[in-house]
């Protein structure tokens, strides 16, 4: 089959599962995000190429992958922009010690549970082909992100995003994203190192280097993006194509430094303007095309790399239990203990641990970073996208019986009574 007319055929596809799969979540009380994702490995080997491999090879042929990949790729790019435009630091100074001791105990309790958990794994779950340190600092870090977009939108349906649990939950996602995507790139850089003719001192300083412009000058560059939308009062067209040149030019520089292209566009968002009017529209241009379109996209191909048949026998399903129960206890129980020795409450602190221990799009965004660069195998890919639904699918029906609608609604009315005074 010519290879537009099969590319257009799984969009189409795509979209029409993403968006049913998607309403009937919402119908159950769960972001439509997780229905996507689940979409994807529905439309994956681990159902449709189960029930019916005929249409699942003519639907999507291998030699056809790689156009819906790299147009997924591109959406990403999109993503993590976005991503980054959302992390507001004078969000974070408000509430700067909570933030800062809650996050990084949740980014380092499962950290370490998970290095513990690869000295069991790693010889039962990978080969000599991977370097034992590649394999345990990825888990490790696999196990320590939360997914921020969604972590949002679950407040936001659930009235939480004016209370103080609310707030603080946002802050120290924002604060944990930013050290779990740098425990990454560590990750990231290590293996390709290895691999790689390139010296690692090389990749190590020429990262930091470009890292240190971003913030340091290309950052105080970026406010005349800022004054040519309150010139125009809108995103034109002329700046629009401004900003796309530069978040596909810091994703090739991140990729070129061996970090990762995901990486460039999260940075250039972190560094965007973050004066509200001009980040709404900014937002609005991208937002919809990114998540109607090219997240869906995104979820297929991963569900199309998922099998979740090699999970298969006690042992496999054991081992697969075993990251899922990691990867809760590390997350809640850090995120959850950290919160109350700040003087949460417990069900307030439990309510942290909950929401931190959600999971989502950006867990599915690491784990293909995993499968490409081959720190895990197939195997362990399917094991952790089903931990990543699990921590994502747990969080709302958790969240409702440990800190019911009565005390979300005190909680942010007290917070509202508080900024008045």
């Amino acid at each position: 089959m010519p290879q537009l007319p099969t590319l257009l055929i799984q969009v189409v596809v795509i979209l029409l599962v993403a968006r049913l799969v998607g309403w009937i979540f919402r119908r159950i009380h769960q972001p439509q995000v997780i229905g996507e994702m689940a979409a994807g490995i529905l439309l994956g080997p681990s159902l449709l190429g189960w029930v019916s491999p005929a249409i699942s090879s003519a639907l999507f042929p291998i030699e056809s992958l790689g156009f819906l990949n790299s147009l997924s790729q591109v959406g990403l790019l999109f993503f993590m922009f976005l991503v980054g435009m959302e992390l507001d630091g004078r969000r974070l100074l408000e509430r700067r010690h909570t933030a800062v001791l809650t996050s990084h105990v949740s980014i380092i309790f499962p950290f370490l549970l998970g290095t513990l958990a690869a000295l069991y794994l790693y010889p039962r779950l990978s080969d000599e082909r991977v370097k034992f340190v590649h394999f345990a600092l990825f888990l490790g870090a696999a196990m320590s992100v939360t997914a921020f977009p969604v972590l949002a939108r679950i407040l936001t349906e659930r009235r939480l995003l004016g209370g103080e649990v609310g707030a603080v939950a946002v802050a120290c996602a924002a604060v944990g994203d930013v050290t779990a995507w740098c425990l990454l790139a560590a990750v990231v850089v290590l293996v390709r190192a290895y691999d790689s003719l390139a010296p690692l001192w090389l990749t190590v300083f020429g990262s930091a280097a470009y890292i240190a412009a971003m913030l340091l000058v290309i950052r105080r560059v970026l406010i005349g993006l800022q004054r040519m939308y309150e010139k125009r009062s809108a995103i034109t067209q002329d700046l629009m194509a401004l900003i796309l040149l530069l978040v596909f030019g810091s994703a090739w520089v991140t990729e070129q430094l061996g970090i990762h292209a995901l990486f460039g566009a999260f940075l250039i968002g972190v560094i965007m303007p973050k004066e509200a009017g001009f980040k709404r529209a900014l937002s609005g241009k991208l937002e919809d095309l990114t998540v109607v379109l090219f997240l869906p996209l995104f979820f297929a191909f991963t569900g199309l790399r998922t099998r979740i048949g090699l999970v298969h026998g006690g042992d496999m399903w054991f081992y697969c239990a075993l990251i899922i129960a990691v990867a809760i206890v590390g997350k809640f129980g850090g995120a959850a203990l950290a919160a109350r020795l700040t003087g949460m409450s417990w069900r307030e602190a439990g309510a942290i641990g909950i929401l931190m221990n959600t999971r989502g799009l950006i867990e599915l965004v690491i784990l293909n970073i995993g499968l490409e660069i081959g720190v895990i195998s197939p195997a362990v890919f399917a094991m952790m996208v089903l931990m990543a639904l699990v921590t994502t699918v747990m969080t709302a029906p958790l969240l409702d019986l440990i800190y019911p609608p009565r005390l979300r609604r005190r909680d942010v009315s007290d917070s509202g009574a508080a900024r008045a005074a």
